[in-house]
């Protein structure tokens, strides 16, 4: 797993080939074929779907998205009076005789999602610099959460601990921009092990551990930590700077279990982060508050939870507070007060706007 330096390229062009590998439904890459075509889907951006995209793909994980995108693509072209590539048709015929119909949404597939970083530094945020490709074993609908932890903030010199960790990625982005320690928990050990999985993909050295074994720093650590059973003692081994959770407040039988693990890890520890400072030197000037006084409130004397997550549910969240409020626990939200980079900018099937960012403290 490593940044790999662009060309300068079309955006749309960028943005639609990131778009397909992603899964996005086909009415999105089509979208932006038709931006990258000038309006239309001309031969060229068949092309190009075609050679980076369709004859690159893996049946096994992609095949029926991709039956569902060539039927919808090729309609597009042919409903404009377009002339379609012999290579869309034939692969579509294929796909035809030896696929079945089956309902995606419960099935599992390999997603790669391309974080593009801007070139700002030139002063252009059209055109990435560079991008990082993520590869992902995963349900069709199973990143909106993730997607809301992950910005352009700077924490290599901090320990994290995250819970809930789903399929990894808020994990495998930490170990890219080189935290001091990852640990990735979660109560399911199906979905550790498909974590494992997406580690591995992704060319990270794994632990797999109990809560009674020693956590080696040099690696990311995928630990099983069911909320209702941890004890204060298996808690307070962790010892994090920072906690993460992406999309954890949405069943209310799991909130109360959920605000006593925040409130035992929140209990001050000597921690390393309080005398170090994080590396700000390439900060977003736009930002209202700086990524210092975001990472950690002036008051804040030990760890800091911060919460991604999608307000489904208004009674819900609302018991979140009231536990949290008994719990003694300050939480406050960050998503108005901080201006994040959007490093995904072809993700369209979800609403960014609807994500909210939580700093919970003690």
């Amino acid at each position: 797993m490593a940044a790999e330096e662009l060309d300068i390229e079309e955006p749309s062009c960028l943005h639609m080939v990131s778009a397909f590998l992603a899964m996005e439904p086909p009415d999105v890459v089509i979208s932006f074929a038709r931006e990258y075509g000038g309006g239309s889907v001309t031969e060229n951006v068949q092309s190009c779907i075609w050679h980076r995209c369709i004859s690159e793909a893996d049946l096994k994980w992609q095949g029926p998205y991709l039956k569902r995108f060539l039927k919808k693509f090729i309609h597009e072209i042919e409903s404009s009076g377009g002339l379609v590539m012999d290579e869309l048709y034939e692969e579509y015929a294929s796909y035809m005789s030896s696929l079945q119909d089956h309902d995606a949404r419960d099935s599992r597939v390999l997603k790669t999602i391309s974080f593009l970083f801007p070139d700002v530094s030139s002063g252009s945020i059209s055109y990435p610099r560079s991008k990082l490709e993520v590869r992902l074993q995963c349900s069709v609908n199973m990143l909106e959460g993730d997607t809301g932890l992950l910005n352009e903030w700077y924490w290599w010199n901090y320990d994290f601990q995250q819970v809930g960790s789903g399929v990894g990625l808020v994990g495998i982005c930490l170990s890219y921009v080189k935290a001091s320690k990852v640990i990735l928990t979660d109560g399911d050990f199906s979905t550790l092990a498909n974590m494992k999985v997406n580690l591995e993909l992704n060319h990270l050295i794994t632990g797999n551990h109990k809560l009674d074994n020693l956590i080696d720093s040099n690696m990311v650590n995928c630990v099983c930590l069911p909320w209702e059973s941890a004890s204060e003692e298996d808690l307070r081994r962790f010892a994090p700077d920072i906690i993460l959770g992406a999309d954890v407040i949405y069943d209310p039988s799991c909130l109360p279990h959920l605000v006593r693990v925040l409130a035992i890890l929140l209990k001050h520890h000597p921690s390393r982060a309080e005398g170090n400072k994080l590396d700000t030197s390439q900060g977003n000037e736009t930002s209202n508050v700086s990524r210092d006084d975001l990472l950690r409130h002036p008051s804040a004397k030990g760890p800091i939870a911060y919460i991604a997550s999608v307000i489904r549910n208004i009674d819900t969240f609302n018991y979140f507070l009231k536990l949290a409020e008994e719990a003694n626990l300050i939480v406050t939200d960050l998503t108005e007060k901080v201006q994040v980079s959007n490093f995904l900018p072809y993700l369209r099937s979800y609403q960014r706007c609807s994500i909210r960012i939580f700093r919970i403290q003690l």
